[in-house]
């Protein structure tokens, strides 16, 4: 449960620090909104080092499933897009493939 609230939580860090600068750089916010945005990619990069794993790499490889996931309710809520059924499709792929990376037998 621990390892799925930090990736649910990096997800929505590392998508709304990243939204921030795009924000700046695409909608002409104001350079204020750098602040909260590097501040919210900090806490991405924290949250990920909570996943009790032996591997970033995996760590990061499984996280990416969940990210897509996540950027894909951002799409949505945020933004206002509905996802089609291939996005849906791609992220239930995405999430096996996850699941796979993160939960499967190692033997070292």
């Amino acid at each position: 449960m621990a390892t799925i609230l930090a990736y649910v939580g990096a997800a929505l860090a590392e998508i709304a620090g990243c939204f921030a600068f795009w924000a700046w750089l695409h909608l002409g916010k104001s350079s204020w909104w750098l602040l909260p945005g590097m501040v919210s990619l900090a806490l991405f990069a924290w949250l990920l080092t909570l996943v009790d794993s032996a591997a970033a790499g995996r760590t990061y490889a499984a996280y990416g499933g969940v990210y897509i996931c996540a950027s894909l309710v951002w799409l949505w809520a945020i933004e206002g897009v509905r996802p089609d059924r291939w996005d849906v499709t791609g992220a239930a792929v995405c999430l096996i493939g996850a699941g796979i990376i993160l939960l499967g037998p190692r033997t070292t």
